[in-house]
């Protein structure tokens, strides 16, 4: 370890758990049966139980670590409420019908997540703060304005072209070709609306068992018998809301999702004015590269929060550092004299098919791969997940009815991730 680059109270976890800890929840004894059973505690999982718990359902969510442990506590806290597929490739697929479902289902998702964080009073440092989306180069600026000059009908969102000679007004730097700028997306503490999410499952009566892992399901006749790390459970409906940390106990959904490593570091802390004049508009922000970093101010503007990809293998995030500090400073060199105080990843679950899923297989009802959008799509889904349980069919969305595809001799473990990386990374620097 290069230990002139870390801080002195360098911590090779969260920066965002400094302040929100995680909750152990560890009960030591499992009820013998409970009507919904959730495994996963992150944003998708516990959505879903505030559902289920207040409408008078017996809740139990377990987690194989502690409650929040992954990458809903973990994340860069930046909100889009947008998928990968754009609305050509979409209509590409679907055709114009169901591509504008798609696109308006995600920005719906977007809408009622602040909706949803406003009425629940969750202190979480919430932010409309809008998106700099930056040009990597000249062919991408392009894109952009194209993309703002041609927005499909029904689907327009306020759109602003920033050309590189106006860009100091949105990030300090001179390595990105100019941008676009995306109003309506935000950004927040991603630990604390978490813990804003656990407070809220545990006054709607619904219990959290962390260090609890799921290890096999049965069928019964009334529902499912769970064997876990505590004991065995029965439940009339299981939910599997593990996303990029799914297992072998649901091994048909582990087979549809890629689990891929992100990284991020926080800089030691720094003069609020310093931070204010590199990113003087406190918006989040991301670029056009397919291995995209992003990057933002701590929500006290005392530091750099940056994220990426830097590594063809899954990397220790400490080892990892050097490299993405690196990156950091090809956008911002005027940090050289920064320590680290914080460095760690998470694994962001992917689809084959660049879209999140959520539906019925075998019985097991699930969520998952968000692609990178996790905070509000995640959301979003475990709270109509939550009502389809219930019987909701009007909480159905455009998503229950696409095919959440796999691929012959994949079983979970991306093999083919470090070929991935490197095209991605030579693809990057031509187009």
């Amino acid at each position: 370890m290069n230990s002139s680059i870390f801080s002195d109270d360098f911590r090779p976890e969260p920066y965002w758990w400094d302040e929100t800890p995680r909750t152990d929840c560890d009960e030591k004894v499992l009820p013998e049966e409970v009507d919904v059973l959730i495994i996963g505690s992150g944003y998708t999982g516990l959505n879903c139980a505030i559902e289920t718990a207040r409408a008078g359902r017996d809740t139990l969510v377990i987690d194989s670590q502690s409650i929040g442990w992954g990458c809903s506590s973990r994340n860069g806290g930046q909100i889009s409420g947008e998928i990968k597929p754009g609305f050509e490739e979409l209509q590409h697929r679907y055709g114009e019908s169901k591509a504008f479902a798609l696109t308006k289902e995600a920005r719906n998702a977007l809408e009622w997540i602040q909706s949803f964080i406003d009425s629940e009073n969750i202190d979480c440092d919430l932010r409309r703060c809008g998106r700099y989306l930056a040009a990597h180069n000249p062919r991408q600026f392009q894109q952009l304005c194209d993309l703002a000059e041609n927005q499909p009908r029904g689907l327009e969102q306020p759109l602003t072209v920033v050309e590189s000679r106006q860009q100091a007004t949105e990030i300090d730097s001179d390595y990105y070709h100019g941008g676009l700028v995306i109003e309506r997306h935000c950004s927040l503490d991603p630990a604390k609306y978490h813990q804003g999410l656990v407070e809220r499952v545990l006054s709607a009566g619904a219990r959290l068992v962390g260090y609890c892992e799921a290890r096999s399901i049965q069928r019964e006749r009334s529902g499912f018998s769970v064997l876990t790390g505590k004991g065995s459970i029965r439940a009339a409906k299981i939910v599997v809301a593990t996303s990029g940390y799914t297992g072998s106990v649901s091994a048909w959904q582990r087979r549809r999702l890629i689990p891929i490593g992100s990284y991020m570091l926080a800089t030691e802390e720094l003069d609020i004015d310093r931070v204010q004049r590199l990113l003087p508009r406190d918006r989040v922000f991301s670029d056009t590269r397919k291995l995209v970093v992003y990057f933002r101010q701590s929500p006290d503007a005392r530091r750099i929060l940056f994220g990426g990809r830097v590594s063809v293998f899954e990397s220790d995030p400490v080892k990892s550092t050097p490299a993405l500090r690196q990156e950091m400073l090809r956008i911002f060199p005027q940090l050289a004299d920064a320590k680290i105080s914080h460095s760690w990843m998470g694994f962001v679950g992917f689809s084959f098919d660049y879209l999140p899923h959520l539906g019925e297989h075998d019985g097991l009802y699930y969520a998952m791969g968000y692609c990178g959008s996790g905070i509000c799509l995640a959301s979003y889904f475990g709270h109509k997940l939550g009502r389809q349980l219930q019987g909701d069919t009007g909480a159905r969305i455009a998503f229950n009815d696409i095919p959440f595809q796999t691929r012959p001799l994949y079983s979970g473990k991306p093999w083919f991730l470090a070929g991935a990386v490197q095209y991605y990374q030579l693809r990057d620097r031509f187009i």
